[in-house]
């Protein structure tokens, strides 16, 4: 595995610090709590700014429960935080790359819209959470319409999956050439180095993703573990991207370092009374 260990990322200055502004999931598998995890795995100090609380549903075919943190509480959030450790903060270690996941409504777009053009991070990775399952239909369009128009484009590196790449680029995805041409597109819209997923959706034996920055187009493949996504792995391969980001990597070393990390949490997966695995942070150890 290409995963360092927590002793080699530090510096005089301490581990680099990274920000999450996800939601909550509460069985643990995804959401900010994967990524609070895949950040002390690849050995950054994480912090996480919630943003709403979901919970699966057991007795709804486990749509998710979605209650969105109030407007105020998100921005006393990101207030502290950057604060404590932003640009301008005289922390030894300054908070630079942040990652976004579930923003879940257009008035939290808004919100973390703004503290992001306010701090004019480095490295923002957004991995563009565009559908929550169990939302109603109208309100999940008008929130994919504000993250397409206010967060893509200050993100600088975008991890799509499947159906957010072909939301995202127009583009119906059905194999490797047309994951590529859709990775490119996306990086037109956005000017984002882009880790396009198909994963376990498109045909073959491999979990086959594309990254693209402008210049170099690059297929990531591995076996595929199973033919069914597993909960988190979308979390955990941004978190990856973000925690390779802040400890110097270039967006291509990321992608492959987040790769090989979900590729090995897939592969020593945790299962549940749900219907559904998580996938385990440490399976790489």
């Amino acid at each position: 595995m290409t995963s360092a260990s927590p002793d080699a990322t530090l510096s005089a200055n301490g581990p680099a610090v990274v920000l999450t502004i996800a939601g909550s999931e509460a069985t643990g598998g995804a959401g900010a709590q994967a990524d609070l995890k895949t950040f002390q795995e690849l050995g950054v100090f994480g912090i996480a700014n919630l943003t709403c609380i979901v919970s699966f549903d057991p007795k709804d075919s486990w749509n998710h429960r979605f209650v969105p943190v109030d407007q105020q509480v998100i921005a006393d959030q990101l207030e502290a935080t950057t604060a404590a450790y932003g640009p301008g903060s005289g922390a030894p270690s300054a908070l630079d790359t942040v990652k976004i996941g579930m923003l879940g409504s257009p008035a939290t777009i808004s919100t973390v819209a703004g503290a992001l053009q306010e701090n004019r991070f480095a490295n923002v990775v957004l991995d563009p959470v565009l559908i929550c399952k169990g939302q109603e239909p109208g309100h999940a369009l008008n929130t994919d319409q504000a993250l397409k128009a206010q967060i893509l484009p200050l993100a600088t590196f975008v991890t799509p999956n499947h159906f957010e790449a072909e939301s995202l680029s127009g583009l119906e995805i059905t194999d490797v050439e047309s994951l590529k041409a859709a990775a490119v597109r996306i990086h037109e819209l956005s000017g984002a180095a882009v880790l396009a997923k198909g994963g376990v959706r498109l045909e073959g034996p491999d979990a086959v993703d594309v990254f693209y920055d402008g210049e170099t187009l690059e297929v990531l493949s591995a076996p595929k573990v199973g033919e069914v996504a597993v909960s988190g792995a979308g979390c955990s391969l941004a978190a990856a991207v973000t925690a390779e980001l802040a400890k110097g990597a270039s967006p291509l070393e990321a992608a492959r370092t987040a790769k090989d990390f979900v590729t090995a949490g897939i592969r020593n997966r945790v299962a549940s009374g749900a219907p559904f695995d998580a996938l385990w942070q440490g399976g790489a150890r």
